[in-house]
């Protein structure tokens, strides 16, 4: 009698290449496909490499990560260095000579009061005329002043004091609840500083992720751990021209596929997201279906995409899971077993159930 299930099953065997849903496929330790990536500033087309995660490069990655913190720009820190620009209005007493200051005195408008220094740096002064006065300090000028009026007047006398700041200005933007310009007066401007006169964070607000925009550099900055942990050299001394941008949580996400127990998207809380808990939060692995030897992690950074692969065929490889962190638009995939492709592919093409099946070929006496 002929028997062709058998035959069938032969023919199907390579069914497992046909299996539907996604797989990851290597070329080597490289990526299948071509992925676009930015190299000496040009857009090149190239395989990625496929880097396996071990604990040399854990300790690769920490050790690169402090030194991104130790390369942040620093400012010297001089409550007495602010410098008088365009725009900022000054108050200038003269005692002993209520003639060469304002007309009125406290009864003016404050908005009016003072004088003003113009676009080109400059105050006009009585008898002394325009006097450049663009970045220099408050006892400069004063200095510079009273030696200007004592050509004029014996035992000069005057103080100096700023009444608008308007020569020097940063913004913060993103998840504040007040985004805009800050003016910057001679108390020196910290990143948290500006946040709080920002209005605070907002509670869609990502800490962990600030950027600083500063003469043409980014500088990715960690707020939060300058909270939780005293980090002081998070909480740089601003400058003139800066923006600072708090990042959205809502953008921070992990993207977890494949053989797991709920595929779904994560959020990352307070920028802390390991591999291990991932997964733990992914309802786990599903070691019937997957290979655990097939875990990656696919990030594609600014056009500098990134392929880490774990291998946790061995239970404590979740140590290094867990050692490794994830980083917003990471996707996790884990790999599906082979078996489970195969059986897959005779689900869909065979009718009913493989189990059904199997029955069915017995009671035809195979």
């Amino acid at each position: 009698m002929f028997k062709p299930f058998p035959l069938l099953l032969l023919l199907l065997l390579p069914g497992c290449f046909l299996a539907p849903g996604m797989d990851m496929q290597t070329d080597g330790n490289l990526s299948e496909i071509e992925l676009p990536t930015l190299k000496n500033g040009q857009l090149v087309k190239e395989k990625t490499r496929i880097v396996p995660i071990t604990a040399d490069l854990i300790m690769e990655r920490e050790t690169a990560r402090r030194q991104t913190v130790n390369a942040l720009p620093l400012t010297q820190v001089n409550k007495s260095s602010y410098r008088i620009g365009p725009q900022d209005r000054l108050q200038i007493t003269v005692w002993e000579h209520p003639e060469l200051n304002d007309p009125g005195g406290e009864k003016i408008n404050p908005d009016m009061a003072g004088k003003v220094v113009d676009d080109n740096g400059n105050l006009y002064y009585p008898y002394v005329g325009n006097l450049p006065v663009a970045g220099k300090t408050v006892p400069e000028v004063r200095e510079e002043l009273t030696r200007e009026l004592s050509r004029y007047f014996k035992k000069v006398k005057l103080d100096i004091r700023v009444l608008s700041f308007q020569a020097h200005r940063m913004a913060v933007v993103g998840e504040v609840k007040n985004p805009g310009v800050l003016a910057m007066n001679e108390t020196p401007l910290t990143v948290s500083e500006a946040i709080s006169r920002a209005g605070g964070a907002t509670k869609d607000s990502d800490l962990n992720h600030v950027a600083l925009a500063r003469d043409g550099k980014l500088y990715k900055l960690d707020v939060q751990a300058l909270f939780e942990k005293g980090m002081t050299t998070q909480n740089l001394l601003l400058q003139d021209g800066d923006v600072l941008n708090i990042g959205d949580q809502k953008d921070s996400k992990v993207y977890v596929m494949g053989e797991v127990g709920r595929q779904q998207a994560l959020q990352i809380n307070k920028g802390r997201m390991n591999l291990s808990q991932a997964l733990a939060e992914a309802y786990g692995v599903d070691f019937n279906t997957s290979r655990p030897g097939d875990i990656y992690v696919l990030r594609p950074g600014e056009l500098q995409p990134e392929i880490f692969q774990l291998d946790a065929e061995s239970a404590d490889a979740m140590i290094l899971a867990a050692q490794f962190p994830l980083q917003p638009h990471d996707t996790l995939f884990v790999g599906t077993a082979g078996v489970t492709q195969w059986s897959r592919v005779l689900n869909q093409i065979l009718p009913g159930s493989f189990t059904a099946i199997m029955s069915q070929a017995a009671m035809m006496g195979m």
